[in-house]
């Protein structure tokens, strides 16, 4: 008899931003497939006997193999295992969940999907801003910072990246960003525009740096660090211009 997969957003890492759905889901599991940044305080909520397993993805660590990831999903419930899939911020936003619900279509497996909180709402949330403003923030976009061989991907559209309209979140962009900046830059987006660059969100190691994106690139040219990172650009609030 197969067993069963929740893919369990945890959000940004607070175990506090936990949904109470999630936190049932982790009481119950019997085994936990755990992101790097969904591990610490999160995995208290599993139970003693739970297999945890961490199988996360960092950028210039060794890491496990996608096909690796999905083959232990699919092994752990056809084991007649509950498995819990835990994803940082939430699974569906540059999570690698697709490539896991067709693993186990594929091997007849039932799944459910339990949203988090996204790493960019609760960055937006420790600066105290609104990823959105009347008026000068309608929309909202968010865009991976590298492809699968870590470099700035080609096919993004930089017409809609360079909108000084709009809010743009980058995720895993921090080695990338510089020349993501001077490509936009070529494009007509302003390197004063207001940049954000949040690190380790809602954990205990958090910092925030408010910029531009200018100054921002510039910073990142000449040292990246290893912290986990957003970048958000745009428009971004300010309490005196709100």
């Amino acid at each position: 008899m197969n067993g069963f997969v929740s893919f369990v957003g945890s959000g940004p890492g607070d175990p506090e931003l936990l949904t109470l759905k999630a936190v049932d889901r982790l009481q119950q599991a019997d085994a936990v497939l755990f992101d790097d940044l969904s591990s610490g305080p999160i995995l208290a909520h599993a139970r003693e006997d739970a297999d945890l397993v961490g199988v996360g993805k960092r950028a210039g660590r060794p890491s496990p193999k996608q096909d690796h990831v999905s083959r232990l999903l699919v092994d752990y419930a056809r084991s007649g295992a509950r498995v819990v899939r835990l994803k940082s911020g939430d699974g569906g936003l540059f999570g690698r969940l697709e490539e896991e619900l067709v693993a186990l279509r594929d091997a007849g497996i039932g799944y459910e999907i339990i949203p988090g909180i996204p790493s960019a709402v609760a960055a937006a949330a420790a600066a105290g801003i609104p990823l959105t403003r009347r008026l000068t923030a309608r929309r909202v976009q968010f865009v991976t910072g590298h492809d699968v061989s870590g470099k700035l991907p080609e096919d993004l559209n930089l017409p809609a990246l360079a909108d000084p309209g709009a809010t743009t979140v980058v995720f895993m962009g921090k080695r990338t960003f510089p020349l993501l900046v001077e490509t936009l830059n070529a494009h007509g987006l302003a390197l004063d525009t207001p940049a954000l660059m949040a690190e380790s969100v809602s954990t205990p190691d958090q910092t925030l740096h408010r910029s531009t994106i200018g100054e921002l690139a510039r910073k990142l040219a000449a040292e990246v660090g290893t912290a986990p990172a957003l970048i958000l650009y745009g428009p971004l609030a300010e309490f005196d211009d709100v």
